[in-house]
């Protein structure tokens, strides 16, 4: 495993725990991630190609992991989703960084 990749935890909406290695040099975020290991069928994640303008990709964030600010874009999309919780986060805005190691979520479901 190259040092740049990083452990996280993806639980699909089946409920079905996924241990994933994800690569932090390709500028690529949880959204592309999940389509990546075909974690969410084809069409019901990342629709709007991860611009933070719908909110197929929500998750929940189930480790103490420190994300980054949610900024204007996500928070707005975020109060109009539906299943949102505390810990609701959109995937696309979650770059994939070494920071991210041990990132824990679950797909939130699809609304």
């Amino acid at each position: 495993m190259e040092e740049q990749d990083i452990n996280i935890k993806i639980t699909d909406r089946d409920g079905v725990e996924h241990e994933v290695v994800a690569p932090t040099d390709m500028a690529m975020n949880l959204m592309e991630v999940v389509r990546s290991y075909e974690l969410a069928p084809e069409g019901t994640i990342g629709v709007c190609g991860g611009m933070a303008m719908c909110a197929s990709c929500q998750c929940y964030v189930e480790s103490d992991t420190e994300l980054p600010e949610m900024q204007d874009d996500e928070e707005a999309m975020l109060s109009e989703a539906f299943n949102v919780k505390d810990n609701s986060r959109l995937g696309c805005q979650i770059q994939m960084t070494p920071a991210m190691e041990g990132l824990k979520v679950t797909l939130a479901p699809e609304s």
